[in-house]
């Protein structure tokens, strides 16, 4: 993390593609929100709009936040599925 200069609040290493395959993840990013129980709630990209263009955040949906902030107050998530966009996952098997 300190060589790419990221500082999140946590990271998941998963060098063997166990959770990537237990998820189905296809492409990066693919944003997946687990409920407490364990469940997918949301499945699919980080929002509406298919560009890394960070001036094209404004006019997007974040999607995540959006089914985050449903969760939370413990209300049905509108859109719970999307298609991801971004590279697809390579695996090793």
């Amino acid at each position: 993390m300190v060589k790419m200069h990221a500082t999140p609040t946590a990271a998941l290493l998963d060098p063997q593609g166990k959770l990537g395959h237990l998820y189905d993840a296809k492409t990066t990013p693919q944003m997946i929100v687990i409920d407490p129980a364990g469940k997918i709630a949301y499945d699919g990209a980080i929002d509406s709009v298919e560009s890394a263009d960070q001036s094209d955040i404004k006019r997007a949906d974040n999607y995540v936040n959006d089914a985050l902030t449903a969760a939370l107050a413990g209300k049905p998530i509108a859109v719970n599925h999307t298609r991801p966009y971004g590279c697809s996952v390579k695996y090793a098997n």
